[in-house]
């Protein structure tokens, strides 16, 4: 398979207003995997693959955020869970008829899920 890189965006211009964006990062801080992890919300080991866990094969983070204001080349954002100075590698469009979906399996989760929102870190990124 033929090597990939990839370099951090810049400057954003858009004429897009739309109410949340999709952020593609590069977990800087992740320098080595396992293919097996105990995830944030479980104390199960799993795949790698069924978790959100920063330590992987291609260390690409996704988070969905909201979008308050564009001024200038400055993006304005809430409800962000990336570590400062992460490198940002692309910026799509959140397109609810695209993005969400109905009647969804989240697997492992299901159980662990309802409880997101009442849990912050558990220390393993400082």
């Amino acid at each position: 398979m033929n090597q990939l890189s990839y370099r951090p965006i810049g400057i954003v211009h858009s004429p897009f207003s739309f109410s949340h964006i999709i952020l593609l990062y590069h977990f800087h801080l992740s320098k080595t995997y396992k293919l097996k992890v105990k995830p944030f919300l479980d104390d199960v080991e799993r795949g790698v693959f069924a978790t959100r866990a920063p330590a992987r094969p291609n260390p690409i983070g996704m988070s969905v955020v909201r979008l308050l204001r564009i001024e200038n080349a400055t993006i304005y954002i809430q409800d962000i869970d990336i570590i400062d100075r992460t490198p940002l590698l692309d910026i799509k469009p959140f397109v609810p008829d695209f993005d969400t979906r109905k009647a969804v399996r989240i697997g492992w989760l299901a159980k662990k899920a309802a409880n997101a929102e009442k849990i912050t870190d558990d220390g393993r990124f400082k």
